[in-house]
């Protein structure tokens, strides 16, 4: 196996096309949904079936963070959200129950922590069954193959994770993911034919997975393997089912057992991460998120785009793709009809927020994803210059460059950095783009469980501004913008504002594997210059700039700098330089 030396520090969050299911449930208008925050006419309002606009899922969480409801009714309706298949509502209100509980010092109930774990692997399922390159390419893979990817996944964690951990959790975990496949609907429709018979025979197996397999001890990866045939044969026995799918509900369900930040890569997964790290990949350049009812809301269009070309803006949302209604799809599902060759076309409806309709014909082609979207003098008087960065990819040191010694050009003498909504990027992109800012000392640190994971990154003294600085984050400011705000933060560089970062303060190195596969794990954390690290709690600002309540999420896109300064976080930026060089 070839091992991709890269290391990577990314959320889950929007690269080029947003792939997580965010519809929200229910129709109703803001009064209503005062009335619908009694968890019984709730339950009733989600298996009715409508939609809803995406403030009103706030509307759902605010007795949850608030406490008004208890661990019992977050369940009750998260369980309607289940039978819905509504995945991401149900997991978003099991977390935010947790995490009430959690701040309260409280017990969290033991079934609340369950659903909240089923309910990931079911939507880890489903995710899944919706990727072509899984359907065509894994699923066709014979038993031995399949047992052979496993068992490089295995080693490879069992290696190169940041944690030690044991062949019975991963196998377990494997266990627990076919015992949960066996009760989904779109795996079932998949491998078996709708009748009695294979419905008592998908029982029969799962009872036998609790009787003899759930938890059981397992030494090596040879017993793992051995354990997993024994799993294949009764699922062929009973069901006439094939072992591809067996086996790789065993794969994916040991990277269950890891971080959130750990995962295994199906071809088309492994592609598009690539695509992000060389910012370039051929498609049509949105980032969307599904809104069940209303269609695909796009978040961002990229800059120079087929779609923006095509006069697609963020904000819209796209209703139909190539003659198919997308109003009731997942994103995963949107995305496959998305997906083409280089030179292909796609037909979409489009409408925009205030419901005016459009169609454009796009043709697919090599996209560009700039790093640094936008660099203009927001105070020409003061010299105020402001620098939107989205990513941190190959060739974001370079834009940066650009970006700097164009603004100097324009008299800049301060800088607002607007990294708010960054969800990372690499590792050594971030220490080396921080570097322009401070002279000296430690940028940031790594530490993993093997020797090649400790790195210390330190300032070159070379060519660094000294410029005042504002740093702008949210909560969607994760991996490598912490690693800025870490040291901007520990250096006293500059003021940072906000919201607290998302928290995620560890690494992730990308593994090759057989049939354009890979494996992303978590091999390190890492730290700020102080030695700190903010994994699960985020960084928080100097200044607090309170986010406004029902907020759709729509990349910020304005052009000009009136625009952009009347943002209440680039005002506050503003505020702070201005009074710099009024007391000057």
């Amino acid at each position: 196996m070839q091992r991709t030396r890269r290391t990577l520090l990314q959320a889950v969050l929007s690269v080029a096309v947003v792939l997580a299911w965010t519809g929200v449930p229910f129709h109703t208008t803001s009064a209503q949904a005062e009335g619908l925050a009694n968890p019984g006419d709730l339950v009733n309002a989600i298996l009715g079936g409508g939609t809803d606009e995406p403030q009103e899922f706030a509307a759902v969480l605010k007795p949850v963070k608030a406490g008004t409801w208890t661990q019992a009714d977050a369940l009750r309706v998260g369980e309607a959200y289940e039978q819905t298949r509504q995945w991401v509502n149900a997991i978003k209100l099991y977390e935010a129950a947790m995490e009430y509980a959690e701040k309260q010092k409280m017990p969290v109930d033991g079934g609340l922590e369950y659903a909240l774990r089923r309910t990931r692997v079911q939507f880890g399922i489903d995710r899944r069954y919706a990727d072509s390159s899984f359907e065509n390419d894994m699923l066709a893979m014979g038993r031995a193959e399949a047992l052979d990817l496993l068992e490089d996944v295995m080693t490879r964690v069992q290696l190169e994770y940041v944690d030690v951990v044991s062949s019975t959790k991963l196998v377990s975990h494997g266990t627990e993911s076919l015992y949960m496949a066996l009760g989904n609907d779109r795996f079932l429709s998949k491998h078996t034919s709708a009748n009695g018979n294979q419905t008592a025979a998908a029982k029969r197996v799962r009872e036998r997975l609790i009787r003899d397999f759930w938890n059981r001890p397992v030494r090596s990866r040879l017993e793992a393997r051995m354990l997993v045939t024994e799993v294949c044969d009764i699922a062929q026995r009973e069901m006439g089912l094939s072992s591809a799918p067996v086996v790789l509900e065993y794969l994916f369900g040991a990277c269950n057992a890891l971080d959130d930040y750990s995962n295994f890569l199906t071809p088309d997964r492994y592609n598009d991460l690539f695509g992000s790290i060389q910012g370039e990949f051929v498609g049509i350049g949105i980032e969307m998120e599904g809104e069940k009812g209303k269609g695909m809301h796009l978040v961002n269009v990229l800059l120079d785009s087929p779609a923006e070309d095509g006069g697609l803006r963020p904000g819209d949302y796209i209703v139909e793709i190539d003659g198919r209604d997308c109003r009731q799809l997942s994103t995963d599902e949107a995305a496959q009809l998305l997906r083409g060759v280089r030179g292909s076309r796609v037909h979409l409806r489009f409408e925009s927020p205030e419901g005016k309709q459009a169609a454009a014909t796009l043709t697919r082609r090599p996209v560009h994803v700039k790093s640094v979207t936008r660099a203009l003098i927001l105070d020409s008087e003061n010299g105020i210059g402001y620098i939107r960065m989205t990513g941190f990819q190959n060739s974001t040191a370079d834009e940066m460059d650009v970006a700097l010694r164009d603004l100097e050009a324009q008299g800049m003498r301060s800088l607002i950095w607007d990294l708010r909504g960054n969800p990372g990027g690499l590792l050594d992109t971030a220490a080396s783009v921080i570097d322009r800012f401070i002279d000296n000392g430690v940028l940031v640190s790594t530490e993993g469980r093997s020797a090649d994971q400790d790195q210390t990154f330190r300032a070159n003294n070379f060519n660094t501004r000294n410029l005042p600085l504002v740093l702008l984050v949210d909560e969607n400011s994760a991996s490598a913008s912490e690693i800025v705000a870490g040291a901007i933060n520990d250096h006293k560089r500059g003021q940072i504002v906000g919201r607290k970062t998302y928290g995620k303060w560890s690494v992730q190195s990308i593994v090759h594997l057989p049939g354009g596969t890979g494996l992303k794990l978590t091999t390190a954390k890492f730290y700020s210059p102080g030695h700190h690290n903010y994994a699960g709690k985020g960084l928080a600002p100097h200044i607090d700039v309170p986010l406004p309540e029902n907020v759709h999420r729509t990349l910020f896109r304005g052009r000009t700098s009136d625009e952009i300064s009347i943002d209440p976080d680039v005002a506050r930026a503003l505020e702070i330089l201005d009074r710099r060089y009024t007391k000057n």
